[in-house]
């Protein structure tokens, strides 16, 4: 058995052996459990069935994990992505006044594009399309979007009529809530694996005592049915020309998301050659792809290559065996789904400003003091949390990046294709402003 395992991952060409990668599997997985209570918690917001959500967040991140380990081969772990699923729940579903149902047909149509982009090789000329500058405001914008709803989340920032946000009153749920994000940011310090995971179980376990949360009839029972959401998606009511721009957001989004991660997480585990080539690209981005298919049909938000993956590759997860181990400690988390269903939201929040802070991290990179691209860069970060939706951050970064670009004698160095975006994200304004 233990030789025909070998043989399929080859681990010993790879340096790693059998315990190895199940230390190495156990280790992202710790490192990533976090999403099966926020996940469902950031959806429900949509009205979709938070029992269900739960079950298909389990699922979705198996599916997708295996996929990476039996198909690509490759120690990386995926799960519906933190900021595609604030996307779905705050800009689309909340902000455009969709249903639920529509938004994950937006989501089946993104995978579907996304999947015959990879095929065709179209991807690469997305990725010399966008300027650097708008990929690192992506991520930092969206870390911005992510913040503004964990503090939300705990009640520390509130609507205000005068100056449109606030802070909230002092709550048990507030205070519980700060004393979360204390201890997952300590833990971070110290760098402790599954910080998130700790900080939100730890809450959670205090907000039973304190009253502020039940506790379960059983910890361990069958899961939820997906019954509810379950092919529920509206593939014809995402045709809209209105939600294109949608759709192209959450292709973008996931496409850069899945490269920056694969990209930081292969040097790590060397799988990238001499020419600076990564092994098995395509096959992660196609099992990205139809990850974020099955998890549209499944019920959940966009699918994405975790950065957490990095965590097992560290203890040295070298093949898809890693994966393997992942996906199957999801797989098993199934049994818990009773404990999961009642971890308070203030609970979760803490981890949404942490995940903030990772996407913001590279902020620094960016060059303000080249306006041509530093206005943009700073358009797309800022109005991301302020209008509340990540497609009209990248909307207005697009045409204002061509209009500078234009005005200001860099013309040649915009990508013909940036042409057509700038055009689509211009009519995507005016459709959502009119």
């Amino acid at each position: 058995m233990f030789k025909l395992i070998e043989n399929f991952f080859g681990l010993k060409s790879h340096g790693t052996n059998v315990k190895q990668e199940i230390i190495a599997g156990t280790t992202t997985f710790l490192t990533m459990a976090y999403i099966i209570f926020v996940n469902p918690d950031i959806l429900s917001a949509t009205g979709m069935d938070k029992g269900a959500l739960i079950t298909v967040t389990i699922l979705a991140a198996f599916l997708g994990t295996m996929l990476a380990g039996l198909w690509g081969k490759v120690p990386f772990a995926m799960a519906p992505g933190m900021g595609l699923n604030a996307f779905f729940a705050f800009s689309l579903v909340i902000g455009k006044q969709i249903s639920w149902q529509t938004a994950l047909g937006v989501v089946f149509l993104s995978g579907v594009l996304f999947l015959l982009l990879t095929l065709l090789g179209i991807r690469k000329w997305i990725v010399f399309a966008i300027p650097k500058e708008i990929r690192l405001a992506t991520a930092a914008g969206i870390g911005l979007f992510i913040t503004l709803i964990g503090f939300k989340g705990m009640g520390l920032i509130v609507a205000n009529p005068a100056t449109l946000v606030g802070i909230g009153k002092m709550t048990t749920p507030l205070v519980l809530g700060l004393l979360g994000l204390a201890i997952i940011a300590v833990l971070e310090v110290l760098k402790v694996r599954g910080s998130m995971l700790i900080g939100i179980v730890a809450v959670t376990i205090i907000a039973m005592i304190t009253g502020d949360a039940s506790l379960p009839e059983k910890f361990i029972s069958t899961p939820p049915s997906p019954g509810p959401i379950f092919l529920e998606l509206d593939i014809l009511g995402a045709l809209k020309w209105s939600l294109w721009g949608a759709i192209f957001s959450f292709i973008f989004v996931d496409l850069f998301d899945s490269l920056g991660t694969i990209l930081a997480c292969s040097y790590e585990a060397k799988l990238v050659d001499e020419d600076g080539n990564i092994e098995k690209i395509d096959r992660v981005l196609e099992a990205d792809a139809v990850a974020t298919i099955a998890g549209a049909l499944l019920g959940t938000s966009t699918t994405t290559t975790y950065v957490e993956s990095g965590a097992g590759i560290a203890v040295g997860g070298r093949t898809g065996l890693t994966s393997v181990v992942t996906a199957f400690l999801f797989l098993l988390a199934l049994l818990f789904t009773p404990f999961i269903a009642i971890v308070p939201t203030f609970a979760t929040a803490p981890a949404l400003v942490i995940v903030g802070v990772f996407m913001f991290k590279n902020v620094g990179m960016i060059n303000f003091s080249k306006f041509h691209t530093g206005i943009p860069a700073f358009l797309t970060i800022i109005l991301m949390p302020l209008t509340y939706s990540i497609s009209m951050g990248l909307a207005v970064g697009f045409v204002s990046y061509c209009i500078l670009g234009l005005f200001s004698g860099n013309i040649k160095k915009i990508h013909p294709l940036m042409w057509i975006i700038g055009v689509f994200s211009f009519i995507d304004i005016i459709l959502n402003t009119i």
